[in-house]
């Protein structure tokens, strides 16, 4: 496949010509439930290599491998703990990656050099039936430049990344918006590292003791953050994220400059202010929004986006994080 690649749409009745481009070499983008990953052979070294061009992805941030049944898990994994059998008999598929010892077959790219691998069964019925088509695992990180916020819609990916893949499954916005839970059950005790739909309360419910490490960003430029999203700059549109509680929106007048958006789950007593008011349902609507709202407030010309604070339970754990990377500054 070569650089300046024709990126060609894959209609819902076309993902078997699509699964045979993937084990052909090519990388294709295709809907989960959280968000749209890009996808490659798992196997496949010089695809893999590929997907790190497209993104600009660092190469010391890991990949996940998706599955879509036990036979591809044994293939990626050289054995799955007891620990990681009891989550995986309750949450897949779902939005949880489990981080597990490596087999042979998984080349080092996709692991950043480490012995372990993180995996995942989505439950998107896409997502399932692409992989089971393709017949083999397929890595899928987020289908967007890298530090960028994740695409969410086949139209997200394409503004990223066409002309840079293969092809694009032309699917359904996602449901959850954003990206999967990820644990190391590797620990004793396991420890989240990403948060997702899949939150703390739910993993603790299942297996008590789990502990929340989701803040340890690796700052040792000599080793492989052990998930992706711990160490690099994720999800930053190009305007500036401010995190804001509902006291603090246009309390401060210095706030009150530049071309202001606003998503939250409330309206802001201040909306006169804002150019742009993004209203959610509910905090499900609001993960679920985040990353199209941020690219349709760049494409509006908005230079800074508040974004309401929520509480840190449930999804709400996975806003504030993702929120919390978002107003990182460079």
């Amino acid at each position: 496949m070569g650089s300046d690649r024709t990126t060609k749409r894959y209609e819902l009745n076309e993902l078997a010509q699509a699964a045979d481009a993937i084990r052909a070499g090519a990388i294709i983008a295709f809907p989960t439930e959280t968000v749209y990953g890009l996808g490659a052979n798992a196997f496949d070294s010089e695809a893999i290599a590929g997907i790190f061009k497209a993104k600009g992805r660092p190469q010391d941030n890991p990949l996940i491998v998706h599955v879509s049944n036990a036979t591809m898990l044994h293939q990626v994994a050289s054995h799955v703990p007891d620990v990681a059998q009891s989550l995986i008999d309750r949450f897949w598929p779902g939005p949880l990656t489990l981080l597990l010892p490596k087999s042979e077959r998984i080349p080092s790219s996709v692991t950043a050099g480490l012995p372990t691998v993180a995996v995942r069964m989505p439950s998107d019925p896409v997502a399932i039936e692409f992989i089971r088509l393709a017949d083999v695992p397929l890595v899928a990180p987020s289908a967007n430049l890298s530090g960028r916020p994740s695409g969410t819609t086949w139209q997200a990916v394409a503004e990223d990344l066409d002309g840079k893949i293969d092809g694009i499954v032309c699917g359904p916005a996602t449901q959850i918006g954003l990206e999967s839970t990820v644990l190391d059950v590797l620990h004793d005790p396991p420890r989240i590292l990403r948060h997702g739909a899949i939150d703390i309360a739910m993993l603790r419910h299942a297996l008590p003791g789990i502990i929340d490490a989701s803040q340890t960003i690796a700052t040792d430029q000599q080793h492989a953050p052990a998930s992706p999203g711990m160490k690099h700059r994720h999800y930053q549109p190009k305007a500036s994220v401010r995190i804001c509680s509902m006291a603090e929106q246009g309390a401060d007048s210095t706030m009150k400059s530049g071309n202001r958006g606003w998503i939250g789950i409330h309206r802001p007593d201040q909306a006169n202010d804002y150019v742009v008011v993004v209203k959610c349902n509910n905090i499900e609507d609001y993960a679920s929004r985040l990353f199209e709202t941020f690219r349709m407030m760049d494409h509006r010309g908005i230079d800074i986006i508040d974004c309401e604070a929520v509480p840190l339970e449930g999804i709400g754990m996975a806003i504030m994080d993702r929120l919390k990377r978002a107003s990182l500054k460079s």
